[in-house]
């Protein structure tokens, strides 16, 4: 299978950067590696853009359609909370700017053997990085049923997350569940006929809960996008793209504390706290997809920009 990801919002991730020739950026989600060949095509031969990816398939697909670039790219098969790390490894103090595109990329939804989907019978896996962590299998069949209530409820927004989780735990009861499809017949078990026919697919939010909790995609959220601040020299910018009101709301907390850490009382006349500002918000609200490009990737629909600017 071919790997393909279109990248969501490329221009505007390329004027919220502000690409120049001879800087050096960070590609967190290289994914399908099409935000890299956009960033690449702007650098010149003083350029450098170093690419994380914990999925050693997106390292191997995005190695060829990088191949023309290689004098100006350096892959790194890591999850991007390591980046602190890789940068030190490679030698390099501050970059120019980051790029986080956050969720699952279009190759893992439409490879079956991923697990990631709803849409396809496959084995419940689900991780990112095939070498290690629990698959959503093993989630699935052993975490207790209260707990797997309060993750699909949590991480799914799931209004059927207690009727899910019992259902699932009387059917593994009788049997392990072992693949996609068993799932998601298990899921329509439990949700009401009347609430199947509104909304999207009765898996997806259940779907959804299983992978950020597989991949632990909220739990490092928080620290990766400070750590990756803090690796910005001053006048860098970070761009982060979010699928699911989870993700977004995570970024749009940290920024604006980092715009805005004052925690003094609003009474008094001046800061006594010492909290210093970080960045700047480029964006005050996320950008969205523009109606073209909605028409074209419908799966840009629930992408959200937010843009800011490192202080000195």
């Amino acid at each position: 299978m071919v790997f393909f990801h279109r990248p969501v919002m490329v221009e505007e991730v390329l004027n919220g950067l502000k690409i120049m020739p001879d800087g050096i950026y960070v590609d967190c989600t290289l994914g399908g590696g099409g935000h890299s060949e956009a960033v690449l095509k702007g650098l010149g031969s003083g350029g450098r853009l170093v690419a994380l990816d914990q999925d050693s398939e997106a390292i191997a697909a995005a190695g060829k359609r990088l191949a023309p670039f290689r004098d100006k790219v350096i892959l790194v098969r890591e999850n991007f909370t390591q980046l602190p790390e890789v940068l030190k490894r490679l030698g390099i103090r501050s970059v120019d700017g980051i790029i986080f595109d956050l969720g699952v990329s279009s190759y893992q939804l439409d490879n079956p053997a991923r697990g990631f989907s709803y849409q396809y019978d496959a084995p419940l896996d689900m991780r990112m990085d095939q070498k290690h962590g629990k698959t959503a299998r093993e989630i699935v069949n052993n975490l207790p049923v209260a707990e797997l209530a309060a993750m699909i409820r949590n991480y799914g927004e799931e209004r059927w997350a207690s009727r899910i989780a019992q259902f699932i735990g009387e059917a593994r009861e009788r049997r392990t569940i072992e693949t996609t499809g068993q799932l998601v017949e298990i899921i329509k078990k439990a949700i009401p006929a009347g609430a199947r026919r509104k909304g999207p697919h009765p898996a997806k939010r259940t779907f959804q809960a299983l992978r950020i909790a597989v991949n632990r995609e909220l739990e490092i959220l928080n620290d990766s996008i400070c750590s990756a601040v803090r690796v910005l020299r001053p006048g860098g910018r970070i761009c982060v793209i979010t699928f699911h009101s989870l993700e977004d709301r995570v970024v749009k907390d940290l920024l604006r504390r980092m715009a805005a850490p004052c925690s003094c009382p609003r009474e008094l006349p001046v800061c006594v706290c010492g909290g210093k500002k970080e960045v700047r918000l480029i964006t005050a609200k996320p950008l969205l997809p523009c109606e073209t490009e909605l028409e074209e990737n419908p799966r840009a629909r629930s992408a959200k920009l937010r843009i800011a600017e490192r202080l000195e």
